[in-house]
């Protein structure tokens, strides 16, 4: 292991830097193909039951390294990380990429992007 992924691996939580990203518009074609990306929202519970992309797994970044083995994902299909503004999402895709999921990104923009481009949400702010 280099000493890039060791510091890499020891301060996974940290909310700064660079991940790779996906846009909103590339994310929702890819939703609708066959074989779409797993997405972890890692929102708070509140964030999560107001609006969410449909097919989203909702795992605060607090929990998430707690709980990332209980998700059965799959580490040769892409993984999306989301949250409300890109921020909280940089530190879930590190850690998803230091446990091996290679094809880990994040939403770029988060939720807020998505809803700009009114892509298909769902929760209690949606329902009328």
């Amino acid at each position: 292991m280099t000493l890039f992924d060791r510091l890499k691996s020891l301060f996974w939580w940290l909310p700064f830097g660079q991940v790779a990203e996906i846009s909103a518009g590339e994310l929702n074609r890819q939703l609708a193909a066959q074989a779409p990306p797993q997405i972890v929202d890692v929102r708070t519970r509140a964030e999560w039951r107001r609006s969410h992309i449909p097919g989203a797994v909702n795992v605060p970044i607090q929990e998430l390294k707690q709980r990332l083995g209980s998700l059965q994902l799959d580490a040769a299909r892409p993984i999306v990380a989301i949250c409300l503004s890109a921020h909280r999402s940089i530190p879930a895709v590190r850690l998803l990429q230091v446990r091996g999921f290679d094809n880990a990104v994040q939403l770029q923009g988060g939720m807020l992007a998505w809803w700009k481009q009114n892509y298909p949400a769902t929760g209690v702010d949606q329902e009328q």
